[in-house]
């Protein structure tokens, strides 16, 4: 089950999520901009997002722990929130990841493509990602 999250999910998503603070968490629930997976009452993973220069959706974080991996829970997770996305009209969804990592190759992989990259001082390159919607 995907749903959106609420207040009442907070603890279980603050004790995995440190990329955010408390209040930022907080703030991004009661936004609408967390999704929470669930299989039957295993939490199995969420995805945050929030608008890229306002008004491109762009996701900050996907993560599915670590019993949950490689079953396609990912895949679900992102292509609910790509529909919910198209239901709210926008045409394209953004995302980023470092060089570093392997979740390029997943992004790729469901329809991603490169369309930027950012360099920031003693890290990793940054590589944007767009996917567009029908």
């Amino acid at each position: 089950m995907i749903r959106y999250a609420n207040l009442e999910d907070f603890a279980q998503l603050k004790e995995y999520d440190k990329h955010i603070s408390e209040s930022e968490l907080r703030n991004s629930i009661r936004a609408g901009r967390v999704l929470v997976m669930y299989q039957g009452d295993s939490f199995t993973g969420w995805l945050r997002f929030g608008l890229f220069w306002d008004n491109i959706p762009f996701m900050n974080m996907l993560y599915i722990l670590a019993g949950h991996r490689k079953k396609g829970n990912g895949t679900e997770l992102v292509a609910f929130w790509e529909k919910e996305m198209a239901k709210e009209n926008y045409s394209q969804v953004l995302t980023s990841t470092q060089s570093n990592e392997q979740a390029q190759f997943f992004y790729r992989k469901i329809g991603y493509t490169d369309c930027g990259v950012l360099l920031l001082p003693k890290e990793p390159l940054e590589i944007f990602l767009i996917k567009q919607l029908k």
